[in-house]
């Protein structure tokens, strides 16, 4: 049984640093890639970042380049995300979830098969 478990939200002020983790279980993470979304009060979900297996590409929202990284350590079975400079704009539930697609679809929802239950981050101004 997959299992994502998702740690490290809470309340930031505008500027600050956060890293975001995400914990593994019932798959062999270095044959996934490994993505966070996040979905905010009354919008949809979003993609943020993702790492195509096994590690060595990252993909980022433009909404959030330069300011996160998205990182895995398959040997431990967690991806983390470190977020930079958040801004307001940023808050929201944010999700790991793994897939097995071709990387032409890295960056779309209805790709992800397994997700975790999501970790709040809200961003105060």
């Amino acid at each position: 049984q997959v299992q994502l478990a998702e740690s490290g939200g809470r309340l930031v002020q505008a500027g600050d640093s956060l890293r975001l983790s995400c914990a593994v279980s019932g798959l062999r993470m270095i044959n996934y890639h490994m993505a966070w979304f996040r979905q905010a009060p009354g919008k949809e979900r979003e993609f943020v970042a993702a790492s195509a297996r096994p590690g060595s590409s990252t993909y980022y929202a433009e909404a959030v380049k330069g300011r996160f990284t998205i990182s895995r350590e398959n040997a431990k079975s967690m991806v983390y995300l470190q977020m930079n400079g958040l801004k307001p704009e940023d808050s929201a539930i944010y999700y790991c979830a793994s897939s097995t697609v071709a990387l032409s679809g890295i960056r779309q929802l209805d790709m992800y098969r397994a997700w975790g239950q999501g970790t709040q981050v809200t961003v105060s101004s």
